[in-house]
């Protein structure tokens, strides 16, 4: 076994380049293992770790791309550099042959496209901060993708937004829908009556794909980030989020997804809500369930498919009630069954591996109600057999995709049971 690796210094690349490069060299003769990155600190770390760091790649600074491979041989090792070579100089003449020179700062894009007024911002945690904080000052809205971000920056970015009458959503935001326009993990779904605010990624679109399969769409979605309803952060987005949901005339009906955030917090949602006078759908996972906050136009739900279920009920007027499964009861049970018959009479734990806090968290809560304690990164001192893993929680983004781009996170586990 050998390793050999490469740094090209000021070249950098985006995760989602890095991700094919180094699918493409796995496929290589006598090759084992690849990791292509940036040479930031964390990644230096995570070379460490995996006993991938060589001297060049350790010499390596942050805007210096990284490639080392780990292969049977040093012929396959070289032959492997030498395909990424290759590669990243394909890529360089077709970006060349489009004569297209990309712009390199938010000042000269607005000066391409004077029109604009939202940033999508996706670089590491580290500078993601500076980022919004320069598009805020500009104008512009900010979909903040990046994670890893401080709670401090956070309350400044939100507090920055506001005063300037914009929205920051995120941090950790992965999803949004904005006057039809689908932003990051966006699923095609109709436009329709129906607002959300979630904290952004797996749950919005469960909840938007569950109303679009009962014939129903989202008018606007925006995702706040898991930490908005906190008490450090103190809810802001969330409430300016409700607000323009109040506003918008093509929003019949308002659905809140998310974790219970703090009493004082729910209590201004509550608030807020009442305020709008639409009706609406509360799904706080883990929270107080069939409680109208003081008015009956507002509804607790404690699953994502009841929220959508209830939002569909309340806009044809029809009287809803929960139930444990949709669908056909008896093909559940036949399923349930078909499934137990594979198992040995060992296999008696349940391994769930997401890549979202609001499903997982979701499948958490369930579990734990049927077969007791669950551990995971969600239940940090959780002691149970089962387990629920988060892989897009941020101790496993550090340095890397999220596994909704790069499921390799989630594959190594699966291979692992």
């Amino acid at each position: 076994m050998t390793r050999a690796g490469l740094v090209r210094k000021s070249a950098y690349q985006d995760s989602v380049v890095l991700l094919a490069l180094a699918r493409d060299l796995r496929t290589s003769a006598g090759v084992r293992e690849v990791a292509a990155l940036m040479g930031t600190p964390a990644n230096h770390d995570l070379l460490r770790q995996s006993g991938l760091l060589t001297a060049e790649a350790e010499s390596a600074g942050p805007n210096d791309l990284v490639i080392v491979v780990e292969a049977d041989s040093e012929s396959h090792a070289r032959a492997a550099l030498a395909r990424a070579d290759e590669l990243l100089e394909a890529r360089r003449r077709r970006r060349r042959s489009t004569g297209r020179v990309l712009p390199r700062t938010m000042e000269s894009a607005l000066r391409r496209l004077p029109g604009a007024n939202l940033a999508l911002i996706s670089v590491p945690g580290a500078w993601a901060a500076a980022e919004a904080r320069k598009a805020l000052r500009l104008g512009l809205h900010v979909m903040l993708f990046s994670d890893n971000v401080s709670v401090e920056d956070e309350v400044a970015l939100k507090g920055l937004a506001r005063d300037k009458g914009l929205l920051l959503m995120g941090p950790d935001c992965g999803t949004a829908y904005l006057g039809g326009t689908p932003l990051g993990f966006a699923n095609v779904v109709p436009r329709g009556r129906v607002g959300l605010v979630a904290a952004s990624g797996t749950g919005l679109q469960q909840v938007a794909c569950l109303l679009a399969a009962g014939g129903e769409g989202i008018s606007q979605a925006v995702g706040v980030g898991g930490r908005d309803m906190s008490r450090a952060v103190g809810g802001t987005m969330t409430l300016d989020a409700l607000d323009a949901l109040g506003a918008d005339a093509a929003t019949e009906l308002v659905v809140v997804i998310g974790k219970p955030p703090a009493p004082e917090i729910e209590r201004q949602v509550e608030d807020k809500l009442r305020a709008l006078g639409k009706p609406a759908v509360v799904a706080l996972l883990g929270g107080e369930v069939g409680v109208a906050p003081r008015e009956g136009k507002v509804r607790r739900v404690s699953t994502l498919e009841d929220a959508a279920a209830a939002a569909l009920s309340a806009l044809r007027r029809e009287t809803w009630t929960t139930r444990p499964f949709s669908g056909d009861g008896v093909a559940i049970r036949r399923r349930i069954g078909e499934a137990r018959a594979t198992l040995t009479p060992g296999q008696r734990t349940v391994h769930g591996l997401y890549a979202g806090g609001t499903l997982a968290y979701e499948a958490t809560l369930l579990l734990e109600s049927l077969l007791g304690p669950v551990s995971g990164n969600l239940r940090p001192h959780g002691v149970g057999i089962h387990r629920v893993i988060d892989f897009g929680a941020d101790e496993f983004t550090l340095g890397r995709a999220h596994p909704m781009i790069d499921p390799t996170s989630r594959i190594e586990a699966i291979a692992a049971l």
